[in-house]
C-alpha cells in the first residue's frame, strides 16, 4: 500500500506540475513576456512532455519515462517550430490545416515504440499493440475520472455557497486553480488505473470493437453496391464526401486490427468472424479510392489548398493501408502476420508524413499559394472563383500571392481581378452555395453609414468560425422583423491611429454579444470590450434597435488614468 499511495502522491504532483506550467507559460505568452514564437515553442514543449510522461509511466519507470517523453517533446517542438515560420502571426499556424493533427501524431506515435524499445525490441508488434491500445484506455478512464471530479467539485461549491462558504468558488475563479485541478485530477486517476491494470485492461474494449466490424461491413458493402446504382455523381459534392469515406475507411482498418489482435492466439477464433474480416479487408482500398477520386477532381477544378492537400494524403494514406490489407488476404496463408507487419510500417509512414507536413519539404501554404495564382494567370481560375479571403490566411506565402494579386491587377486586362480585391471577404471557402460573408453583408448595417467597407475589410479576415458567430447574430432578429447586429465604426481608441469597430450581435437565448477590433498594416486585431456598468443590459434587443434608429453616441468614457511605469490603470465602476 506504501508503494501505491508513493506512486499516486508521484503522479498526482506531475500531473499538478502539468497544469501549473501550462498555465504560467499561458500567463507568459498573454502579457508578452516572450514572443509569439518563443511562447508557442514553450507551450508546445510542456504540453507534449507532461503528456508524454504521464502516459509513459507505469509501462515504464518514472526517470526513464521521463527522459523518453522529453525527447518525443523535443522531437515534436523542432518541427512545430519549423511550422511556424510560415507565419508572422503565430495564432494563423492553427487555421491552417494539418498542423494539429501532424504535432498529435509527433507526440503520440512514438510513444509505444519507446515501450517496446524498453522491453528489447522496437519492432515487437504484440508489445507495441498493447502499449498502444493500454495508452489509449488509461488516457481515456484517466479523463472520464476528470470529468467526474469536476462535476463533484462544482456541485460541492453550489451546495456550500448555500451557507456561505465560497471556498471552492474563489479556487474555481482562479487563474491557477482550474489548472492545478485538473492536472491533480488526471495523475491521481492515472496512478490508481495503473493499480488496476489487470481490471482496466484493453481486451474489453478490443472485444466490444470487433462486434462492429459485420455491421461496419454491411454498410461499406452496401455503399459499394448502391453507388453505380444512385449514379456516381454524388462523389463530387465536396471535401466532405471525401472525409466521410476517408473516416469510414480507417474505422474499418481500426476495426480489422482489433480482430487480428497481437498474435493469432488473440484474433477472433470463429470462422465468420474470420471471413468477415477478410472480406472487411479486401473492400477497405475502395473508400480510399473513391476518396482520391473525388478530391482529385475538386483539385483539377479549383487547385491546391491545404485543405485539400491534406485531404489528398489522407486518401493516399487509405489507399496504402487498403493495398496492404486487401494483398495480405489475397496472398493467402498468414495474412494475419503481414497485416500486423503492414501497420507498424504504416505508423512510420504516418511519422514521416506529419514530419514533412510541418517541414519546409511539405509546406502546404507554398504548394496551395503558387498553384492559386499559377492557375489565375493560366486562365484556369476566374476571379470570382479566387479565394482570396483562404489565401490570405495561408501566412507568409499567402501574402505573397495576394501581392502577385494585387500587382497583376494593375495591369490591363485585369480589371475583374481589381474588383474582387476590393471586396475579398465576399467567397467562402470551398465555393459554398450560401456565402456566409456575403450573407453577413447583406444583414449586418454599419453606423455609421458609408463605413461599409470597414466591415468587408473585417469579415475578410475572420475565421470561419467568428463567421458563424456574427452570422448567428444577425439571424437573431429584433421585434420589428430587422437583423439582431449592428457594426459601430468610430475613433473609440484616439491615441491610436485609425477607427476601431465594435459589432453588437444578439444571442439566440437572450443576451448580448461585444466585439472590438482594429484594422492595421494588413492585420486585424482583437480588442478587448468592457462595460462601465456591468453589462447587463435588461432589453439587448432595444440596446441594438436604438444604435440601428439613430447616430451613434460616442464620446469620452467618464473615467481618468493614472500613467505610472510605461502603462496607465484605470479604476471601473
Amino acid at each position: 500500500m506504501e508503494r501505491n499511495m508513493r506512486q499516486r502522491l508521484a503522479m498526482a504532483g506531475i500531473g499538478g506540475l502539468a497544469g501549473f506550467s501550462l498555465h504560467l507559460l499561458l500567463e507568459v505568452a498573454s502579457h508578452d513576456l516572450l514572443s509569439e514564437r518563443a511562447a508557442l515553442t514553450a507551450t508546445g514543449f510542456a504540453a507534449v512532455f507532461f503528456g508524454g510522461w504521464l502516459g509513459l509511466i507505469g509501462p515504464l519507470p518514472i526517470l526513464r519515462a521521463a527522459l523518453g517523453a522529453a525527447g518525443v517533446a523535443l522531437f515534436a517542438t523542432l518541427f512545430l517550430l519549423l511550422a511556424s515560420l510560415r507565419f508572422d502571426r503565430i495564432e494563423s499556424m492553427f487555421d491552417v490545416a494539418g498542423s494539429l493533427i501532424s504535432m498529435l501524431i509527433l507526440a503520440t506515435v512514438p510513444l509505444p515504440f519507446l515501450v517496446a524499445r524498453a522491453q528489447g525490441n522496437w519492432r515487437d508488434y504484440p508489445v507495441l499493440f498493447n502499449a498502444a491500445w493500454s495508452l489509449v484506455v488509461r488516457m481515456a478512464a484517466a479523463w472520464l475520472f476528470t470529468g467526474l471530479a469536476w462535476g463533484l467539485i462544482l456541485l460541492s461549491d453550489a451546495l456550500l455557497s448555500l451557507v456561505g462558504v465560497p471556498m471552492l468558488g474563489r479556487i474555481i475563479e482562479s487563474d491557477v486553480g482550474p489548472w492545478l485541478i485538473t492536472g491533480l485530477a488526471l495523475g491521481i486517476a492515472l496512478a490508481v488505473v495503473m493499480e488496476y491494470s489487470d481490471l482496466v485492461s484493453p481486451y474489453l474494449v478490443l472485444k466490444l470493437l470487433r462486434l462492429l466490424l459485420p455491421p461496419i461491413l454491411l454498410v461499406m458493402t452496401l455503399f459499394i453496391v448502391a453507388l453505380p446504382l444512385g449514379g456516381f455523381a454524388v462523389m463530387f459534392g465536396g471535401v466532405s464526401v471525401a472525409q466521410t469515406l476517408i473516416v469510414m475507411a480507417a474505422i474499418a482498418a481500426m476495426l480489422v486490427t482489433t480482430a487480428i489482435d497481437q498474435t493469432d492466439a488473440e484474433a477472433v477464433q470463429g470462422a465468420p468472424m474470420r471471413r468477415a474480416t477478410q472480406a472487411l479487408a479486401l473492400i477497405l482500398p475502395t473508400p480510399g479510392a473513391l476518396a482520391a477520386w473525388a478530391l482529385w477532381e475538386r483539385v483539377a477544378q479549383y487547385g491546391w489548398t491545404p485543405d485539400r492537400l491534406v485531404g489528398v494524403i489522407a486518401a493516399a494514406l487509405a489507399l496504402g493501408y487498403g493495398a496492404i490489407y486487401a494483398g495480405s488476404v489475397l496472398a493467402g496463408r498468414n495474412w494475419m502476420a503481414r497485416i500486423r507487419q503492414g501497420n507498424m510500417a504504416m505508423a512510420l509512414v504516418l511519422l514521416a508524413l506529419a514530419m514533412l507536413w510541418l517541414s519546409p519539404v511539405l509546406d502546404a501554404t507554398r504548394i496551395s499559394a503558387r498553384d492559386q495564382v499559377a492557375r489565375y494567370v493560366a486562365g484556369r481560375t476566374a476571379p470570382a472563383d479566387l479565394d482570396l479571403y483562404s489565401i490570405g490566411r495561408w501566412g507568409r506565402e499567402g501574402e505573397a500571392a495576394l501581392a502577385e494579386f494585387t500587382r497583376l491587377s494593375r495591369e490591363p486586362g485585369h480589371e475583374a481581378l481589381a474588383a474582387r480585391l476590393t471586396r475579398p471577404g465576399l467567397q467562402a471557402p470551398e465555393h459554398s452555395t450560401r456565402d456566409v460573408a456575403v450573407e453577413i453583408a447583406g444583414l449586418m448595417q454599419v453606423r455609421p453609414a458609408g463605413q461599409e467597407a470597414v466591415r468587408e475589410a473585417i469579415v475578410a479576415r475572420l475565421s470561419p468560425a467568428e463567421r458563424r458567430l456574427w452570422k448567428t447574430g444577425c439571424r437573431t432578429r429584433l421585434p420589428d422583423g430587422r437583423p439582431g447586429c449592428v457594426m459601430v465604426v468610430g475613433d473609440f481608441l484616439p491615441e491610436r491611429s485609425g477607427d476601431e469597430a465594435l459589432v453588437l450581435t444578439l444571442r439566440r437565448r437572450g443576451g448580448l454579444d461585444l466585439a472590438g477590433y482594429a484594422l492595421g498594416e494588413g492585420r486585424l486585431d482583437t480588442l478587448a470590450v468592457r462595460s462601465l456598468g456591468g453589462g447587463d443590459w435588461d432589453d439587448p434587443a432595444a440596446v441594438v434597435a436604438e444604435i440601428l434608429d439613430g447616430p451613434p453616441d460616442l464620446g469620452p468614457a467618464p473615467v481618468n488614468r493614472l500613467r505610472m511605469g510605461g502603462d496607465s490603470v484605470v479604476l471601473m465602476p
